[in-house]
């Protein structure tokens, strides 16, 4: 089997001869024979056929040089990135002193075919036992109860929320001394039995901490009190943001219970839990960890003391490198240089050390020294002197799709660490992509040449947006609807969610993508323009539907098809026609869902079909059933609780 021919110009010898004749009346009209015994047509043939001749040589030029003659004009395919996800280590138990998780501790996945995925923490993890100092209720907005006295003796109870009846918006708060960002919060409680009518599990609670600007959730990981109704314990994971904040006289890092308005079905508390004493702990912590595997600091080879000079790393692909990830020069006496890596050397001068990194192929290279027009010849970037050692301070390398693996996969600790029994990642991890391909290189190369790199108009932000962050799976630029009003830029990030799981927080943007997409567009931007960067407006959308089933076809398999196929439809990143997320201009209706119902399997006929708008925030329907719903200019349809009813 022979290899692929590539064809970069698929013009042949007649093609070439009809568009040299077609030129003849503009370029010279007094040239009328255009027979093939004319003279000029014959040159025009010997031409044509010499060009027939050099367009298939070109055509027979591997991929490498064509992205390598690419990358002589500034354009780079794009690198790997690392998939990251949140880790939460658990401890054998309430250790008395702080236990430290180091930073790049590795945890590997388990159960996988052939080679397991390790991930590496990003910083250290400092496990350490909270002091709980103080203890408030709270009726209405800055009116606060001190019932610290209360709770420390065990002399009565305090009602959490007290206003009678119980009204959403209450809540209970905790106040500690120092900060509990990123700790696995253990609460012991001892109750009394008075909020009975909750469902144990799904008890209208909300647990929060504040965050320097607001009240953020925590995730209760494990509660066995029914909602602060009866001795149990409450597990939770305190977000990576805790900050201190005065309420009423008493300054502290707080963590509040707020009661929630209930949710249809879910019923509401007869009375308030009434708690007598409640003993604090950590048990755990979580830290962000990165799809990737460390190199050790290493010597790359010796400098020749030229321009121009390049050094090769081992391990491939490069991830992104951080302050404590530098290339380095030692001379004999052991004296190190740290050099400064740039994106290029046009602005280098002969004593700026600094060097170009290549995260693809590992490549580092030192400034070359470049003739100009006049005779003169300038060095871009200063060249290591000869016989100087040029190294590597350590690098992580890895990344790619293959990182985004599930929750729960991640739980083999690759070291033993005292004090901790077990490790996992409650969430998928997210982020990974591969490194670009080459066939992807050769088609967006073009574009970016011709398009350029300026944003001018709103495709141009769509285009550019993208490159800021390997995590944006679309983009959606509103030019201002009124003079001085900024350019609105929404952002929709990579969802790796079953459709069926999604839910409204799963769109938030990633910490550090909207810094990482302002500081790209800053310098692209024409200047005075104003860009606001944010998300759409999720509308949410519930379908009713009324199906037949075929003679046969169990029911519930039948309703399985058909949420599955309209939780797939309705979707931001993968819905739509095209399965490429929901257009941002597409309206819905009820004819188009009619299409897509009767093509399930099992499905004899669509009887009744309806459109119901639903908050996605508050979790309820809006107005009545429509056979067609709008979509706003800044909004995003996604689904939301449909209801499917087959007999």
């Amino acid at each position: 089997m022979s290899l692929p021919v590539p064809t970069l110009d698929d013009r042949r010898f007649q093609d070439i001869v009809d568009e040299a004749k077609r030129m003849i009346p503009t370029l010279c009209p007094e040239w009328t024979n255009h027979n093939v015994s004319d003279p000029g047509v014959a040159l025009i043939e010997l031409f044509a056929w010499m060009t027939e001749m050099t367009i298939y040589r070109l055509n027979q030029v591997p991929d490498a040089f064509y992205t390598h003659m690419l990358n002589l004009i500034g354009f780079e395919p794009f690198p790997a990135t690392a998939a990251r996800t949140d880790l939460t280590f658990w401890l054998v138990g309430a250790v008395d002193h702080p236990v430290i998780i180091p930073e790049q501790t590795r945890v590997a996945t388990t159960g996988d075919i052939g080679q397991s995925h390790v991930f590496a923490t990003l910083s250290d993890l400092v496990i350490k036992q909270p002091n709980l100092i103080a203890s408030l209720t709270s009726s209405a907005p800055e009116s606060y109860v001190d019932v610290w006295d209360q709770l420390r003796v065990d002399h009565g109870a305090v009602t959490c929320f007290p206003r009678s009846p119980l009204t959403p918006g209450d809540c209970f708060y905790l106040g500690f001394e120092d900060g509990l960002a990123g700790q696995a919060l253990q609460l012991t409680v001892r109750a009394n039995v008075e909020g009975i009518g909750v469902i144990p599990e799904r008890p209208p609670l909300l647990w929060e901490v504040w965050q320097g600007e607001g009240w953020i959730s925590t995730t209760v990981y494990r509660d066995t009190t029914g909602g602060l109704n009866r001795d149990g314990s409450i597990v939770m994971l305190v977000p990576n943001a805790h900050e201190p904040v005065t309420l009423g006289s008493t300054r502290a890092y707080w963590v509040r219970a707020r009661l929630l308005p209930t949710e249809p079905g879910q019923p509401s508390y007869n009375a308030s839990p009434q708690i007598r004493t409640v003993l604090a702990a950590c048990v755990g912590g979580t830290v962000e960890a990165e799809h990737s595997e460390i190199a050790p600091r290493r010597i790359l080879g010796t400098s020749s003391g030229r321009p121009d000079q390049y050094f090769d790393v081992e391990m491939t692909p490069v991830l992104a490198r951080t302050s404590e990830e530098y290339v380095f020069t030692a001379d004999a006496d052991g004296n190190e240089t740290r050099w400064v890596e740039v994106d290029d050397f046009v602005s280098s001068t002969p004593d700026d050390r600094h060097i170009t990194w290549d995260s693809t192929t590992g490549r580092i290279s030192f400034g070359p020294l470049i003739r100009y027009p006049d005779g003169t010849s300038r060095q871009h970037g200063a060249t290591p002197p000869e016989a100087v050692r040029v190294g590597v301070a350590g690098y992580r390398f890895g990344g790619g799709a293959a990182g985004n693996v599930g929750p729960g996969s991640l739980s083999a600790l690759r070291s033993t660490l005292p004090y901790v029994s077990r490790v996992e990642n409650l969430a998928a991890a997210i982020g990974g992509v591969d490194a670009e391909t080459i066939s992807n290189a050769k088609q967006r190369g073009p574009q970016t040449l011709r398009a350029g790199s300026r944003a001018v108009t709103a495709a141009d932000y769509e285009r550019l947006a993208p490159f800021a962050d390997a995590a944006i799976a679309r983009v959606r630029c509103l030019p201002p609807a009124v003079d001085g009003r900024p350019v609105q830029l929404l952002l929709v990030p990579a969802v790796k969610v079953s459709p069926l799981e999604t839910k409204l927080d799963d769109f938030a943007l990633p910490e550090g993508m909207v810094d990482r997409v302002s500081t790209y567009l800053d310098s692209r931007r024409v200047l005075g323009t104003t860009v606001e960067i944010g998300t759409p407006y999720y509308q949410g959308i519930s379908v009713a539907a009324l199906l037949a089933a075929r003679p046969g076809r169990p029911a519930t398999l039948v309703r399985e098809r058909a949420l599955a196929v309209l939780y797939r439809f309705i979707n931001p990143v993968i819905g739509g026609a095209e399965g490429k997320g929901w257009g941002f201009d597409d309206d819905i209706n009820v004819a188009t869902l009619y299409q897509l119902l009767e093509g399930v399997e099992g499905v004899e006929r669509v009887d009744e079909l309806l459109l119901f708008e639903y908050d996605v925030r508050n979790g309820h329907r809006i107005g009545v059933g429509r056979e067609q719903v709008k979509l706003e200019r800044n909004s995003l349809f996604m689904s939301a609780a449909h209801k499917v009813v087959v007999r």
